[in-house]
């Protein structure tokens, strides 16, 4: 799969040992926080796909133009912004510059380090003259300081006196030209492709103070429609005993720090590059010019080396309690880890604002947040570092007033929670795959219910929580109706809606939708119930917040229990919606390679009428809500959904995978496994240029924990069932669990729970109960791993199936007809 000439296996380090132009390596060697993120661009500052610093919320709003205007559709959009460029630190040698275009490079090796968090690159290079010039370059962006980044370069000519100058500047790329640009023409004249970022025409960052004192500089700017604010100061320092001369230039878009050095041969030229970014909804850009100063000033009391010696401490702690190893393959340790530092850089230091679905790694999906936190990133989150689920929720929670504005637009009750966003209003301007899937709702009150589950967090549910939970469930009661039918009883029904696939839109009764759905009814039932019962203070601050009436939770355990969930008694499935079945099957086993993914070479009218899936939406409700289907329900859902689901999107695979593994199809859980884990490291979706996928990581880590160590937590009550792939070994993970810190480890014949710190935690395995304490891990020794069958479901074992009214199913490929006129010739 991963070119491993370029990418060599080692454990903890992601290696290049070579420099290619693709703009994946920017991805891959991007590093972060949550709250600042620098692509992996090189210092020499040219030759990008996309040149990105990138705050977690900083954006630019405008105005969506819809071809036909109707009530209710999104009317802002929102794009995150690329931030003044610190990464510049451009070496030239006899006046010449040292670029990869040209240059004869000798030796390159560029380094990510998982456990110290450091992004590494030592070149050599050979001028036209024979200077051999080596230059190593290194880069963190704290975790500890969340605004923070170090920049340190080492020059030294080997083998001769040279005059050599180092061009340290921050640049506007968002505004500017040329070099300065920040995304390349070419780029920017790409085909249509809706996963990218908008571009805005007009200046976006409105230049304020701009300054420099001594080796300090700084830039700060409002951006122009949102009224945000930025600012961004760098001091430099430089380490050498060579002579050398620094002068300075500031503009409005520029500040360049500019070192000429007389250098002697073997004498290394240090130069370091401290770096604070600050950015703010309110403040005056000159507030946020002192804040930076004052962390860098902090910086110089503590020291550079204190803050790297931090960065290793900090993901010390981390991989304590997040770090998955799977025993015997060093390829997939690899891969994993990086996954989950992906997610420790997306998310750590969010601190209040949401996990984007690039993280801070790129512009992709313009900076949105998305239903794929509370899915695929929160369960990380909250099984290992549950403070960043906390901030995380916490993030919804403030969107709250705008989710309520949203609902009462749409003409609903409580609040609805925008699809895609960064300043919590809906930016998604195509209702049918964005506002139309009111899952999201559900989504984050199962996220909520989960962490508090998993933590004991009940202070968070009372205090802000609970609102969450209430207002979600207030939307179902009014979006949703009653309908009854031959004295069977009342039923009750959600229309118009879109779930996770995309293929499938505005469908009537989404089996996702209404499984999640109710859910989110009983789960704000049973909370409103709760803190009424046992703490009635915080009910009295629940209902002034809220406006919560008397008969409210009843109301909505009612809608719950009556909730209408469709099967096919003739398929003996669970169709996706009402209409699904329905619809003709599309072949996807005889769909052209070149036609793949289908959203960019057909149009949306062509895929809503087959039976096709852009991604798990069935198969995804098995998992969430496992505890509500048989084994038999779960086994014949798969095998009718796997072979119509396309995975052109990233957010399929790690579903397939764990359910394909409970279901006893082992091998094709391992397949599809692996295809998570290499999204971005193999570039499967051919953009990880513009990104990481950090809900594909996050589900990475599911895959793992829920997957293949068959972890479950459903009702409150931890359980394992594991399926451990045959070729591993071992596979040993962390969890946080109620205040207590666990590693479970599985073999093929035993799962070994130890308790490291906190409370014995009881848990069930195959539905024997057993305790670990700290003094006595359980042993529990494992007959096998679960079911197993061959190969993979195929559409031929459905070749004579038929719907429930007596048509049979058939498959086929839309096919492109073109009427071309004939033109007679005369004899």
């Amino acid at each position: 799969m991963i070119d491993r000439d370029r990418f060599p296996v080692d454990p903890w380090r992601l290696i290049e040992t070579r420099y290619s132009e693709d703009g994946m390596g920017e991805t891959l060697f991007g590093v972060g926080n949550g709250y600042l993120g620098l692509r992996g661009n090189h210092i020499e500052g040219r030759g990008a796909h996309e040149h990105g610093t990138f705050i977690n919320g900083l954006h630019e709003t405008w105005q969506i133009r819809h071809a036909e205007q109707a009530y209710g559709f999104a009317e802002v959009g929102q794009t995150i912004v690329n931030a003044p460029d610190a990464k510049v630190m451009r070496v030239y040698v006899d006046d010449e510059p040292i670029s990869f275009d040209d240059a004869d490079v000798r030796d390159y090796r560029r380094t990510l380090d998982m456990r110290t968090g450091v992004l590494e690159r030592v070149v050599v290079w050979e001028t036209p003259s024979g200077k051999r010039v080596r230059i190593r370059d290194e880069r963190i962006v704290s975790f500890e300081e969340r605004h923070l980044a170090i920049l340190r370069l080492e020059v030294v000519v080997e083998n001769s006196d040279a005059p050599v100058t180092v061009s340290c500047q921050l640049l506007n790329r968002q505004d500017g030209a040329g070099v300065y640009a920040g995304t390349p023409a070419a780029a920017q004249a790409a085909g249509f492709d809706p996963r990218k970022a908008e571009k805005i025409a007009d200046r976006v960052l409105q230049p304020d103070e701009f300054w420099q004192d001594g080796l300090r500089s700084a830039l700060s700017y409002r951006v122009a429609a949102s009224g945000m604010t930025v600012a961004v100061v760098a001091d430099h320092l430089i380490e050498t005993e060579n002579e050398y001369t620094a002068r300075t230039l500031i503009e409005p878009d520029i500040a360049k720090n500019v070192f000429r050095v007389q250098a002697k041969a073997g004498v290394p030229i240090r130069i370091t590059k401290v770096v604070s970014y600050h950015t703010s909804r309110g403040v005056p850009p000159r507030e946020l010019v002192d804040r930076c100063r004052r962390t860098l000033d902090r910086v110089v009391v503590e020291g550079i080396d204190e803050q790297f010696r931090r960065q290793e401490e900090w993901l010390s702690a981390f991989w304590s309690r997040s770090d998955v190893q799977i025993a015997g393959h060093d390829d997939l340790q690899q891969a994993t880890r990086w996954c989950l530092l992906q997610l420790a850089q997306a998310s750590a230091r969010a601190d209040g604002s949401g996990v984007a679905a690039k993280g801070v790694s790129g512009s992709g999906y313009s900076g949105h947040y998305f239903w794929d936190t509370e899915i695929y990133v929160l369960p990380f989150l909250t099984y290992t570092s549950p403070q960043w689920a906390r901030n995380a929720l916490r993030a919804r929670v403030l969107m709250l007033p705008a989710a309520r504005r949203r609902a009462a637009q749409l003409n609903e009750a409580g609040a609805l929670f925008p699809w895609r966003t960064i300043n919590g209003e809906e930016a998604s301007a195509y209702y049918a795959a964005g506002t139309a899937q009111y899952h999201i709702n559900a989504d984050i009150s199962f996220a909520l219910g989960k962490y508090v589950r998993a933590t004991g967090d009940e202070e968070f549910l009372r205090r802000e929580g609970a609102d969450i939970a209430v207002d979600t469930a207030r939307l179902w009661t009014t979006l949703g109706f009653w309908r009854s039918a031959n004295g069977s009883g009342e039923t009750f029904h959600i229309h118009g809606v879109t779930g996770p696939d995309e293929y499938t839109t505005v469908v009537n009764d989404n089996l996702y939708t209404n499984v999640m759905a109710r859910y989110n009814l009983r789960y704000a039932a049973k909370v409103v119930r709760e803190i009424e019962e046992l703490f009635p203070e915080d009910y009295a601050r629940l209902v002034e917040r809220t406006g919560l009436g008397p008969g409210e939770a009843a109301e909505w355990e009612r809608a719950a229990e009556a909730m209408f969930i469709p099967y096919s008694e003739s398929l003996g499935i669970h169709p996706q919606d009402s209409l699904f079945l329905e619809r003709e099957v599309w072949d996807l086993a005889h769909t052209p390679a070149d036609q793949r993914p289908l959203l960019l070479h057909f149009h949306p009218l062509v895929i809503y009428r087959f039976q096709v899936l852009k991604q798990a939406d069935v198969v995804l409700a098995l998992f969430l809500q496992g505890n509500h289907f048989t084994d038999a329900e779960k086994l014949a859902d798969f095998e009718y959904y796997d072979p119509l689901t396309t995975g052109d999107s990233t957010l399929s695979a790690v579903v397939q995978s764990i359910m394909a593994a409970e279901v006893g199809y082992q091998d094709l859980a391992l397949e599809y496994f692996e295809q998570s884990i290499y999204v971005d490291l193999h570039d499967l979706h051919h953009n990880a240029a513009d990104g990481v996928h950090v809900a594909s990581a996050g589900g990475v880590w599911t895959a793992l924990v829920c997957g293949f160590g068959g972890m479950r937590d459903y009702a409150g009550e931890l359980s394992f069932d594991p399926r451990l792939p045959e070729a591993w070994p071992s596979l040993s993970y962390p969890l946080q669990w109620q205040g207590s810190a666990l590693q479970v480890t599985v073999t093929r014949d035993t799962l070994t729970v130890e308790v490291r710190s906190g409370a014995p935690v009881p848990f069930t395995v195959r539905d024997m109960t057993y305790i670990a304490t700290t003094e006595a891990p359980a042993v529990v020794p494992l007959a096998d791993q679960g079911p197993v069958i061959p190969g993979r479901p195929t559409l031929r074992q459905f070749q004579d199936a038929r719907r429930d009214d007596g048509t049979r199913l058939s498959a086929s490929v839309p096919v492109i007809t073109t009427s071309i006129p004939v033109i007679g010739v005369e004899d």
